[in-house]
């Protein structure tokens, strides 16, 4: 979709565009979301300040989302495959502020040391260096990770089915968030991005061998996803970070 139709197809956001022009371009392509139902005592003191931890019918939730980044540029440049394109993996949680619903990145990982220091130094997201590798054959995939920096690890191995035709209010409330919150200098920041709707589908998993933590919690193989879900991907358009 050309940029300028992706900008006018905003029925499904619960807020309007920004204003101001947007910024910069990227596509979140083939993610995997897997999703844990979170004790919000271990996540809430980890949240920036002045957010509310966002919850379905009480509950919080905690999610780690491996996907492949690509084509990540300013809006009058263009992209550069040696940086704009890696695999990542962050974890994360929902929050809300103002009516606008976001997400909170307690971790994200990038493939590549240079990708993840630029990332981090510009939007100063918590980006670092990890081993992150993909296979895909067909409907088939695998993603492996290893972060000796934290401990953190990830193998997961999953086949694609049929599209989710009927999402849930679950899978909104998971799904589709328009911003993110960032605490910088002790003050809370908001990032909005734009995309269309999350295109989801089911999928079949195979294996899942991981550990990483958030907050107070920790997520381990003894620990399964209480639900999965995979997209092909979306193209997206963000905003320069604003107070919140």
């Amino acid at each position: 979709m050309p940029i300028h139709n992706l900008l006018k197809d905003t029925a499904h956001r619960p807020w309007p565009l920004p204003e101001k022009q947007w910024r910069y371009y990227q596509e979140w392509n083939s993610l995997l979301f897997l999703h844990w139902e979170a004790d919000a005592a271990a996540l809430e003191p980890f949240i920036p300040a002045g957010t509310t931890l966002d919850t379905f019918e009480g509950k919080a939730w905690l999610s780690i989302v491996p996907f492949t980044m690509q084509k990540i540029r300013p809006k009058f440049l263009p992209s550069f495959k040696p940086v704009s394109d890696f695999h990542e993996i962050n974890v994360r949680t929902y929050v809300t502020k103002d009516g606008q619903p976001g997400v909170f990145f307690f971790s994200i990982e990038a493939q590549k040391a240079v990708s993840a220091f630029l990332s981090r130094k510009l939007s100063g997201m918590p980006y670092e260096k990890a081993h992150i590798v993909r296979a895909v054959g067909g409907n088939e995939h695998q993603y492996y990770a290893n972060n000796a920096n934290k401990q953190f690890r990830l193998n997961v191995a999953f086949s694609v089915e049929k599209a989710n035709t009927a999402k849930t209010a679950l899978d909104l409330f998971l799904t589709e968030r328009y911003c993110v919150y960032i605490t910088l200098d002790g003050l809370l920041y908001r990032y909005h991005v734009h995309h269309a709707p999350w295109p989801l589908h089911h999928i079949t998993l195979k294996d899942l061998s991981l550990q990483y933590k958030a907050g107070h919690l920790s997520v381990t193989p003894d620990t399964p996803p209480a639900l999965i879900h995979y997209s092909p991907g979306v193209k997206v358009v963000a905003w320069n970070k604003e107070l919140a």
